[in-house]
């Protein structure tokens, strides 16, 4: 068996394109999809994706880790976003292929399934987007509690403005009287989790949001500071009485290896489409586990991601939500 070509197909979802990546093999019928979106960066990423596919046409699809090599070590630069996602893309391809020309799911061929269910959260769903602004704090609360009406019980959310240095208190006291009001609406069932995106510029500012949100207890908050800084985000991990976590935007295994070390987060998130597909995502988890890390799969990119995620999360053992 080899591959034989590969297509995109560029989807627009409102927010965000989706790029479709579709691995094409020499039998007739055999081939396996993958997703290599990355937001606001269709073309280019289409284009890597291009420039991948001569490293790796002929080449045994299901021969996985070889495939990836090749992507890679051939590539010279390291690829960086846009060059991992798109080799992520193609990677999710294989492994479908793979599992159907065996068969099996690919949860099957990950080590088999280690759980039945796979516990999962949502954002704020809401049509009126003026509903959303959280210093509105009675319409967003009302917001949040119409989402979990849907089903969930855990939701993610982004209540930090961005920040220079110094976090203003006027700010911060929002937060915090939105976050108990949260709490008093959800109530103990819920879990809450609030993303930053790294809007604070400092440990300090982003010390002051944190610390407003622990007292209602949350699963975790994301990006308190900017990815990239793992020793200052191991020391505000170290100074505050929260869970963190991060991974949205870190990639490879010796960007986790050093958070594990620091012991910088509770939790990690990397992302399917991003990391090297399962393959990185494997490694990612190996490194999690034996810093006693849990891990949480990024995804906001689709249902072919999402439908990676649940293959690997259902043969994860350190898997959380």
């Amino acid at each position: 068996m080899k591959i034989a070509a590969i297509e995109t197909v560029v989807v627009n979802a409102v927010f965000r394109n989706w790029i479709f990546v579709k691995v094409l093999t020499d039998q007739p019928g055999l081939h396996g999809w993958g997703k290599a979106t990355v937001e606001w960066k269709t073309r280019v990423v289409v284009g890597a994706i291009e420039d991948l596919t001569p490293l790796i046409l002929g080449e045994d699809p299901l021969r996985i880790e070889h495939v990836v090599r090749r992507m890679t070590q051939l590539s010279f630069w390291p690829l960086g976003t846009v060059g991992l996602s798109a080799a992520s893309g193609i990677e999710q391809a294989l492994w479908d292929i793979k599992g159907k020309a065996l068969g099996v799911p690919v949860w099957q061929l990950l080590g088999d399934r280690v759980r039945d269910r796979v516990r999962v959260y949502t954002h704020l769903y809401c049509g009126d987007a003026q509903r959303r602004a959280p210093q509105d704090v009675e319409p967003f609360c009302e917001a949040v509690a119409e989402t979990l009406a849907l089903g969930y019980d855990a939701i993610k959310l982004g209540v930090v403005s961005y920040t220079g240095h110094a976090a203003p208190l006027p700010s911060v006291c929002s937060v915090e009287r939105l976050a108990l009001r949260l709490r008093e609406t959800v109530g103990e069932g819920v879990d809450l989790m609030f993303d930053s995106h790294g809007r604070p510029d400092s440990v300090e500012a982003a010390r002051a949001y944190v610390d407003a949100l622990a007292p209602i207890r949350p699963l975790s908050v994301e990006e308190p500071i900017q990815p990239g800084y793992p020793a200052a985000l191991a020391d505000l991990a170290r100074r505050v009485d929260c869970p963190l976590t991060t991974g949205e935007r870190l990639f490879t295994s010796p960007e986790y290896a050093e958070l594990a070390a620091l012991r910088a987060v509770t939790f990690v998130q990397p992302d399917l489409s991003h990391c090297l597909g399962f393959s990185g995502g494997r490694r990612i988890a190996a490194i999690a586990e034996a810093a006693q890390i849990g891990i949480c799969p990024h995804n906001p990119i689709g249902p072919v991601a999402g439908a990676v995620a649940l293959q690997f999360e259902v043969a994860t053992p350190g898997f959380v939500i």
